[in-house]
């Protein structure tokens, strides 16, 4: 392992090989992916042992996009220009009221010395675009691929929502991808698809169609000629996703009624009897195969009234056919699917945590409703459902960071906060906490990061915006129900009972600020040291900017800008960032932040870099 400087001692902040985690699955290191599991920082260690568990999952409250255009073909022609860069919102005369004028030379994203807006004339990227995805990795895919794809194209829809394609974000962000050759897996089989596991989660059709699992973005069914597969002509189904719009689909997580597709009425026509033709015929042709078919089940997304996620539950065969009237009147078509026994729990899982938040059924192995005490704005539940640990050592709960020394962050501008009345906008130059931010919002509606920068500049206690602005994120505290658990060989863990969007805020890495020369003599006996001061392998989460069609010079830097050094140990005070694992596959990444005009030290966000959900109950 790179710097590991002697077989005795762990470089504490190395983050490996990191890779989005997408699941209802547990994840683990493989024997060479380093040494064994240490609890170290910035994933947080355990009292009791080093656990390991990569922490939770993702989502956000941004609600998919409308219903998309067919995009299952190899090349998706983008619209005709995409969004300007951040470098539209550059003014060279406009001065700030409460703050520094605007002069050129500052690239956004850096921390100057006097903050300003860059007012080059805007570049346009022309160029050819490498995916680093050969025709052989499109045909046929695996996990780094799909983590891969899945990675860059949420990273350009953030980007792409940033700026003023909100509503249409998804749509062009895959038509980007697909037009540059960014997606894999685009050969259609029957079965497993490579890279893709049970669990797996998806927060839109889109993204199932980038990576192969399902390769229509509005049909319910997809599928291909048996001749594909070698035998006659007649179709066989691929895949079907189960939204839940349909009379008789079960919430049973072992079987399935669904709905065949057609015959719905619209405004131009009446309703009608469904046909046995496409997806339906393909449907009846794989009752007497037998063959197995993927199910992807869509539910509510607990974070928006009107976006879905899609839960991959597995390979199903079909078990019976029939045609019944619906409500209509009409002849519909229904089918009986059978989950194939054997496969890891997926949607039952899902089930189950609905419960549980909802109080139907207790949470087995419970032991502490609140290990908060009240202090966060959603209890964290303590849970150990592998034996009889009643809890990890003792610790005071925070929430936020403790100073048991004098410190003070050395800037060379003054944090007097902004003086925006209501809600800071970007573009506003007069307002000074979006002129640090290099003009733009660095949070996509006040709720997920768009790219890490760094620095982050939220607006702070003397800002007399309001208490909604769009630039105060870390300061409104837990967002998601989490619960700490027992693992069976790696200590004390940290899981989410809720999904969460890739740069969702998780929370303040909460502990004592300590100084160096302090903390140098029992550091080794400390394993909750959060150091900012460490250097880690860098990894790529922002997006590409030729893939918005922007300059490739204009690439925002991802490496950090501290004023100051900052040493947290969370041993004696801390939060549930306590409890987060190191891992050689991590989902969770780290972004540091100071609220403008507060006095206070950094503070340090946690984001969620990719998505995975409660990763195995026991």
């Amino acid at each position: 392992m790179e710097g590991v400087p002697n077989p005795n001692h762990y470089d504490k902040s190395i983050v490996l090989d990191v890779k989005p985690l997408r699941s209802l699955r547990p994840v683990f290191p493989n024997g060479n992916q380093g040494p064994p599991f240490v609890g170290v920082p910035p994933f947080g260690p355990s009292s009791s042992s080093s656990t390991g568990y990569s922490p939770f999952f993702p989502f956000g409250s941004q609600p998919p996009t409308q219903d998309t255009p067919d995009l299952n073909q190899t090349q998706y022609a983008p619209p005709p220009s995409f969004v300007p860069p951040l470098q539209s919102y550059r003014s060279p005369t406009t001065t700030a009221s409460n703050g520094p004028s605007s002069s050129t030379g500052a690239k956004r994203g850096h921390s100057p010395q006097e903050p300003t807006l860059d007012v080059q004339v805007v570049k346009r990227f022309s160029g050819v675009f490498d995916s680093g995805i050969s025709a052989a990795e499109r045909e046929d895919g695996n996990v780094d691929l799909v983590s891969t794809v899945l990675m860059r194209f949420d990273a350009v829809r953030r980007r792409l929502s940033q700026v003023e394609y909100a509503k249409a974000a998804t749509a062009k962000a895959a038509g980007s991808l697909m037009s540059n050759g960014v997606r894999t897996n685009m050969k259609k089989r029957v079965g497993t698809v490579p890279g893709i596991e049970v669990g797996d989660i998806f927060f839109s059709r889109i993204e199932m169609c980038l990576v192969g699992l399902h390769m229509q973005t509005m049909a319910g069914i997809d599928y291909i000629t048996s001749k594909a597969a070698g035998a006659d002509e007649e179709p066989l189904a691929t895949s079907i996703v189960s939204a839940g719009r349909y009379d008789g689909e079960a919430q049973d997580p072992e079987s399935l009624i669904y709905s065949g597709q057609g015959g719905n009425a619209d405004k131009n026509k009446q309703a009608s009897d469904q046909k046995l033709e496409r997806g339906n015929l393909a449907l009846e042709r794989s009752l007497r195969k037998g063959n197995g078919v993927r199910v992807i089940r869509g539910e509510e997304d607990p974070a928006s009234k009107t976006g879905k996620i899609y839960i991959y539950d597995g390979l199903y065969t079909i078990s019976e056919s029939w045609v019944e009237k619906g409500k209509s009147g009409c002849n519909t078509f229904k089918y009986r699917l059978v989950r194939v026994p054997g496969q890891p729990p997926a949607f039952g899982f899902w089930k189950a945590v609905h419960k549980w938040k909802e109080g139907l059924t207790p949470r087995r192995g419970l032991i502490l409703p609140d290990i908060t005490s009240g202090v966060e704005s959603k209890p964290v539940s303590l849970v150990n459902d592998f034996d009889d640990e009643k809890g990890p050592s003792y610790f005071t709960y925070i929430s936020t960071l403790k100073h048991t020394e004098a410190f003070r962050i050395t800037q060379q501008h003054t944090a007097t906060g902004c003086s925006c009345r209501g809600l800071c906008a970007p573009g506003d130059l007069n307002c000074s906490c979006i002129r640090m931010n290099g003009g733009d919002l660095p949070y996509l509606n006040g709720v997920m990061l768009v790219s890490r920068r760094p620095m982050v500049y939220e607006c702070g206690s003397t800002c007399p915006c309001n208490a909604s602005c769009k630039n105060k994120v870390i300061q409104t505290g837990l967002k998601f129900r989490m619960e700490v658990f027992k693992t069976a060989n790696r200590g004390w863990g940290l899981r989410s009972w809720d999904p969460i969007r890739a740069g969702s805020f998780i929370c303040e890495y909460a502990g004592e600020v300590k100084d160096q020369e302090t903390l140098r003599m029992d550091q080794e006996e400390d394993e909750f040291v959060f150091d900012t001061s460490r250097v880690y392998n860098s990894f790529k989460w922002n997006y590409e900017p030729a893939l918005v069609d922007e300059d490739p010079s204009d690439e925002l830097p991802e490496e950090f800008n501290l004023p100051a050094p900052l040493l947290i140990s969370a041993k004696n005070f801390g939060n549930v960032a306590r409890f987060m694992n190191h891992s050689c596959s991590p989902n969770v990444l780290w972004q540091p932040v100071i609220c403008e005009g507060n006095g206070e030290p950094l503070s340090t966000l946690l984001s969620l870099l990719f998505v995975t959900f409660l990763q195995w109950l026991n």
